[in-house]
């Protein structure tokens, strides 16, 4: 529609995840009213982040150093292991402040349609954290859809013979949530974890 560098921002702001085409377009031209000190300030971040940041050498969360500051802080217990499917998942649950555990960084979730299997995530970097024997629980913290649930069963299966408990976060009813408008699914899960009160 446009030509030369105007079409080329909205072409690759339109790749990025969430963004269509008609994001793209307004993001590009807010970019292109915006003080250039505000333009120059969003390259530099976006310069430093792909320069700075890398993965943790042991959960694979992000860092700007080899561990993140959840791998190097001294008061966290390293009996219990937290399995997320990306950095954005743990972000999630240290929001909450109830996880006192380490965590590992799948990278995403087994996805057979757009070719995503085990070894495509880092499964082989878990179950060797797992064989030190310090772990006496993995929590399975993947997204409640198919695909988590498919690498959540998947990781079940594989860690159960090693005699580390295995858990599943809980998923059920919303809070202020009404019964007439859940899915069955989660109604269901809602009665699978009840709990005595």
């Amino acid at each position: 529609m446009y030509e030369g560098a105007i079409q080329d921002l909205i072409d690759e702001l339109g790749r990025l995840p969430g963004v269509g085409p008609k994001s793209a377009q307004r993001i590009a031209f807010h970019v292109l009213s915006a003080d250039p000190a505000d333009v120059n300030r969003l390259a530099g971040a976006l310069r430093k982040v792909k320069d700075l940041v890398r993965f943790c050498t042991t959960c694979y969360n992000v860092a700007e150093s080899e561990q993140c500051r959840i791998c190097r802080d001294p008061r966290r217990t390293d009996e219990v292991l937290c399995v997320v499917e990306e950095p954005k998942d743990v972000v999630a649950i240290e929001r909450t402040g109830e996880f006192r555990g380490r965590y590992h960084v799948l990278g995403g979730a087994i996805n057979p349609l757009e070719g995503i299997g085990p070894d495509n995530l880092r499964i082989r970097e878990l179950m060797t954290r797992l064989s030190g024997g310090e772990i006496r629980e993995l929590i399975l913290a993947t997204d409640p859809n198919t695909e988590g649930e498919a690498t959540a069963t998947y990781l079940a299966l594989m860690v159960k013979p090693m005699g580390i408990a295995v858990t599943r976060l809980a998923s059920g009813l919303p809070v202020g949530g009404d019964l007439e408008y859940a899915d069955e699914i989660t109604l269901g899960r809602a009665f699978e974890g009840r709990r005595a009160v």
